[in-house]
């Protein structure tokens, strides 16, 4: 036989062993340690024990590990992808090259036990098969990368198809909470002075150790929960319990009300200068509240216990002096009050912001312009002391300029309080034409003692204030608003001992007029005679109750007072 002859026989026969040996088992071998090795990528190996791939939470600034498939998802996919190529490359290099070709069967040693062969023609069939089996290594690993290349495409294809779908829950999720937002009129503002900035979402804090979460919601931590560093699943929806949990302003990092982001928020200033009663109206209004609630399908409370601590201290203020002491400090704080209508499901709510500022802060368009709350009104309460018109102080005879002075009148007239207001309102907003006004008459209980003037009760408020000089102010209103109303209001027979339960529900109609404006109807102001509604000086709704005199008012506190602690 000649020598080359032998040699394309050796080639032959390797190649078929190679060929048979790679088909008949080693590329099996093959693929299923390299699927097992990929599925070990994928998880801890002891069910329930925690992930060692996961050793703390995202390094950004949310306290929260990122969800499975924003991340992790990817890393294990590319981990088992690795996993599964790299003992490839260890089966073919080390064990069959190496151990079992190289070390074993080129020594005429078996394969797979490492025992030499007793005779020399087991030895030589041992070498001469060595190629085949090289052969058959090599052929193996080439088809199984092929193979798990494949595999990988098609498990690639698949993540993606998953991340697309949960990206869409996402936006979904999201689309859904700006569109309730939306239909319900939800729009969040901090209350605090200083800030009044909007925001879209709350800063919550983790109930388990105190961490600030500034992205919970639908998103790259999680669809439907994120899992807060401590290892506490925080939902991501209010539906889900969301507004359970303490929440921050994302600006100034102070406390907001658990309403924020479920409750549709109505602000509404108070405007008025100095001594014109407006901290006065609004401890009556506190207590008139209170007074519609026994009789109406009204619900009142604070909304925090910061707000009912400061609401309690009012009251208890007006009921030990007769007064209110006067506003202090920079731009207000709003208190904030829960206000419904109905119970359970059926419920309607708003978070109603009421600001009372100094009556100083609104005395120019310097000092008003930094009143940046302004620019989220949806009402306002003007607060009128006639007591300090010009016109009005000069029709006053001797006796009733006395009066009048004892009154404590504001600093300014009415007419000057709102021209200085009124065209930085619109500058701030932009809102003005579709806001409503209810302009609030203080200090009737001294008005209906005047002789020099008719009585606010005879008729309506805005007839009344026309007759007294006032009618440009009732004109302008009617103009710049979209609506106007009026009212005559005798806050300290609204409160303390003896308040007059009218009075007390009158004190409460111009800021449920209001919130009738934003959809919460009670369905009370409608129906009582204390004010007229309309383009102010348009015309008067016939069939108007007149207002009754008052008796003179009270000052010391007794039995009576109002529980302000329940609203």
């Amino acid at each position: 036989m000649s020598p080359e002859l032998g040699l394309q026989i050796l080639l032959y026969a390797s190649g078929a062993i190679g060929v048979l040996v790679c088909l008949g088992y080693a590329l099996w071998r093959f693929l299923g340690l390299a699927v097992q090795a990929a599925a070990s990528a994928f998880g801890p190996r002891t069910p329930g024990a925690p992930d060692p791939r996961i050793t703390a939470p995202h390094p950004g600034a949310e306290p929260a590990h990122l969800a499975y498939w924003a991340l992790q998802m990817w890393t294990d996919a590319a981990g088992a992808a690795r996993a599964a190529a790299e003992l490839v490359w260890y089966l073919l290099t080390r064990h069959w090259l190496d151990e079992m070709v190289r070390g074993r069967l080129l020594r005429g040693c078996s394969g797979y036990t490492g025992e030499e062969a007793e005779h020399w023609i087991g030895r030589l069939v041992l070498r001469l098969i060595a190629p085949g089996m090289a052969l058959a290594a090599v052929l193996s690993a080439l088809l199984s990368w092929v193979l798990l290349a494949g595999i990988a495409v098609a498990f690639a294809a698949q993540l993606v198809l998953v991340t697309a779908v949960v990206l869409a829950g996402v936006l979904a999720g999201r689309g859904a909470d700006r569109l309730g937002k939306l239909v319900r009129g939800i729009r969040m503002k901090c209350p605090y002075p200083g800030c009044y900035r909007p925001f879209p979402l709350a800063v919550y804090v983790c109930p388990g150790c105190g961490a600030a979460h500034r992205e919970l919601r639908a998103g790259r931590y999680g669809v439907v929960r994120h899992v807060c560093r401590c290892g506490r699943a925080l939902p991501t929806t209010a539906l889900a319990g969301r507004s359970g949990l303490a929440a921050r302003c994302p600006h100034c990092d102070q406390g907001l009300p658990q309403a924020v982001g479920t409750t549709r928020v109505v602000h509404l200033p108070l405007v008025g200068g100095t001594s014109a009663g407006k901290t006065m109206l609004l401890a009556a209004v506190l207590d008139g509240l209170t007074a519609w609630s026994h009789r109406s399908r009204l619900t009142v409370d604070y909304a925090s216990p910061t707000d009912r601590r400061d609401g309690t201290t009012l009251g208890r203020q007006v009921d030990t002096t007769g007064w209110a002491l006067k506003t202090q400090g920079g731009q207000p704080r709003a208190l904030m009050l829960l206000v419904g209508k109905g119970r359970g499901r059926l419920r309607r709510q708003r978070l109603l912001y009421v600001y009372d500022p100094m009556g100083e802060s609104l005395r120019d368009a310097d000092t008003t312009r930094r009143q940046q709350y302004l620019a989220h009104a949806d009402g306002v309460l003007l607060v009128t002391d006639v007591l300090a018109s010009p016109v009005v102080r000069r029709s006053l005879r001797a006796g009733d300029g006395q009066l009048a002075v004892a009154a404590r009148p504001a600093d300014l007239g009415p007419v000057e309080t709102y021209a200085g207001f009124t065209g930085e309102l619109q500058g701030l907003g932009g809102r003005r034409r579709r806001l409503g006004v209810a302009a609030v008459v203080t200090k009737r209980d001294v008005l209906d003692r005047l002789d020099s003037l008719p009585r606010p009760g005879d008729g309506p408020v805005d007839a009344w204030l026309e007759d007294i000089g006032l009618g440009d102010l009732v004109r302008s209103l009617g103009h710049d608003f979209a609506a106007a109303r009026f009212w005559a209001v005798s806050a300290r027979a609204a409160t303390g001992a003896g308040a007059l339960e009218s009075e007390r529900l009158r004190a409460a109609e111009p800021v449920l007029w209001l919130l009738a404006r934003t959809g919460l109807r009670v369905g009370g102001p409608s129906a009582r005679g204390g004010g007229n509604d309309g383009q102010a000086g348009a015309g008067r709704p016939p069939g108007r109750q007149r207002i009754p005199r008052l008796p003179r008012p009270r000052g010391s506190a007794g039995r009576g007072t109002p529980d302000r602690s329940s609203l």
